[in-house]
């Protein structure tokens, strides 16, 4: 059986994220900040997908409301990280880098405009 690998600082990295989402303004949401938060959900459940069932097509995500993007992240990532759990460390690393690249991204925008 493969070695467990320890998915506590991506689960928090996810929340964490999530919950900048849900507390964000709808302006800012609107502004692009929901539609990054989609795109990123998209593509937590698209690795969780490959790990899961390798070779078959990942199903499109609903696109959530954007007062759900929060909750549509939160999911995705604690999928990948069920997922992870079996998986090579590098996978683990890989799904951080990607949280702290979308982060700033998702969460920085305009106050007004």
């Amino acid at each position: 059986m493969p070695e467990t690998v320890d998915v506590t600082p991506l689960v928090n990295a996810v929340d964490r994220l999530a919950d900048r989402l849900r507390a964000m303004p709808h302006s800012a949401l609107r502004r692009g900040a929901a539609d990054r938060g989609r795109v990123l959900a998209a593509e937590l459940a698209r690795r969780a997908h490959e790990l899961e069932a390798p070779g078959l097509p990942c199903p499109p995500l609903p696109e959530a409301d954007d007062f759900a993007v929060g909750d549509q992240l939160a999911v995705t990532g604690h999928d990948l990280a069920e997922a992870l759990r079996g998986a090579a460390a590098d996978r683990l690393t890989a799904a951080l880098d990607l949280l702290a690249a979308a982060e700033p991204e998702i969460t920085t925008s305009p106050r007004f405009g």
